[in-house]
């Protein structure tokens, strides 16, 4: 399974955190509110950085900001991701930090563990956000910044080779996503019936959401401790692993998979990715592919729920334009900007009500995208996350690759994130 840098939770690889000798100050409490900003245009100057083709994309929209506010400039820096967690701690150690920026959601406990982040303003409306994106946003009950794009995860899958194997509408559980993936092998000449991630960095991405599917929580004693190796978790890896060791899905699958042109060819008809995932099948499939495939929502165990991810935006505590910098972040959750920052960047809005804007309503693939945010969820705003879960993916890949035990896998994953510690 692909997926695209910018859109992945930051920070998938090993990262060091920095965190020693950074502690929360009493001003940040949970659940505290940040101070509201003056009325009134925007002015100053404030510094902003970005990632990826986010921070390429984005002068272009803080320009009418700008015309809006002829008193305010923005000065927008684009940062590589692979050199964007160091620069950032680098900065904020120093003190050295920018007004405001795109953070990626995995870095939000850690940031606000160092005492970085500004709150965020209590005339900023949380309940306008997809309830598992907003949550990206709260660490220890006080939410710091505002999910300023999402994505989640859902089955794509080519109908035309469903319809061979004996399938006219998608299933919707999951005992139905292995059935129709073993007749995709046996009935349309597929090589593996789908494409999932056989262990390794980011893994646990592609195993979250079955588990959240089974009511799978990854947290206990209250949030203050990981939960990895619960019975549903159990489950969910046994489940999980059956696609490999029924040989369903390719257990020697590279670290780099070919999934665009496997699943154009038919080799593997199905895998589950985000939205950015449409053009890039489309353009290698050419005219007439966008009408052979379709995406369903996760398959349900207990619920139907995926993985909400996307990037932030925060504001820095230490800025000298706190009013500007909230400005422009508040005016990045405006509807209409929201879908102007759609249409200029593919990114899906983090606002529930830009998702009425023709724009998107219109694409029925993307409304499928739409609906599965309403119960999308996303993973602990713990400090150590990145942690955590390197020692997840080693084992999803042993139980992947070599049919370990799952119970005994999560039962290894779980000790190594003891020893870690939540960073609290």
């Amino acid at each position: 399974m692909v997926h695209k840098t910018s859109r992945m939770l930051a920070g998938v690889s090993a990262l060091v955190l920095v965190l020693a000798a950074c502690g929360r100050g009493d001003d940040q409490a949970g659940g505290q509110q940040g101070a509201d900003v003056a009325q009134g245009p925007a002015t100053g100057t404030i510094t902003v950085w970005a990632m990826g083709a986010e921070g390429e994309k984005l002068p272009a929209l803080a320009k009418e900001f700008e015309d809006a506010n002829p008193g305010a400039k923005v000065q927008v820096t684009a940062i590589p991701w692979d050199a964007a967690h160091n620069k950032f701690t680098s900065a904020i150690t120093a003190g050295q930090a920018p007004d405001a920026a795109m953070v990626g959601s995995t870095w939000m406990g850690e940031f606000a563990g160092m005492g970085a982040l500004d709150p965020t303003p209590s005339s900023i409306d949380k309940g306008a956000f997809f309830d598992g994106a907003q949550r990206t946003t709260e660490v220890d009950g006080a939410s710091y910044g505002i999910p300023w794009y999402v994505e989640t995860r859902l089955v794509y899958y080519r109908k035309d080779l469903a319809k061979t194997a004996g399938y006219e509408t998608p299933p919707k559980d999951w005992a139905g996503l292995k059935e129709m993936a073993k007749a995709m092998q046996t009935k349309a000449g597929a090589k593996f019936g789908i494409g999932l991630q056989a262990g390794g960095t980011g893994s646990w991405q592609s195993l979250l959401p079955f588990a959240w599917s089974n009511g799978a929580q990854l947290t206990k004693d209250n949030g203050g401790a990981y939960n990895f190796d619960s019975p549903e978790m159990q489950e969910t890896l046994q489940y999980y692993g059956s696609f490999f060791t029924d040989g369903i899905a390719d257990k020697e699958a590279p670290a780099q998979p070919t999934t665009e042109p496997d699943f154009v060819s038919g080799r593997v008809p199905m895998f589950i990715s985000g939205p950015w995932m449409m053009s890039a099948v489309e353009k290698l499939g050419g005219e007439g592919f966008k009408d052979k495939y379709d995406v369903m929502p996760m398959p349900t165990k207990k619920t139907s729920s995926s993985f909400v991810g996307g990037s932030n935006f925060v504001v820095f505590k230490e800025t000298k334009n706190r009013d500007t910098a909230w400005k422009f972040t508040k005016w990045l959750t405006d509807p209409k900007t929201q879908v102007k920052w759609y249409q200029q960047s593919t990114d899906l809005p983090s606002v529930k009500s830009a998702w009425q804007d023709p724009a998107l309503t219109a694409d029925t693939k993307l409304a499928t995208f739409g609906k599965q945010l309403d119960t999308a969820q996303s993973p602990p705003t713990f400090a150590t996350w990145e942690q955590a879960i390197t020692a997840l993916d080693t084992e999803v890949e042993k139980v992947a690759r070599s049919g370990a035990d799952p119970a005994g896998a999560l039962k290894a994953a779980q000790s190594a994130a003891d020893s870690i510690g939540t960073g609290k």
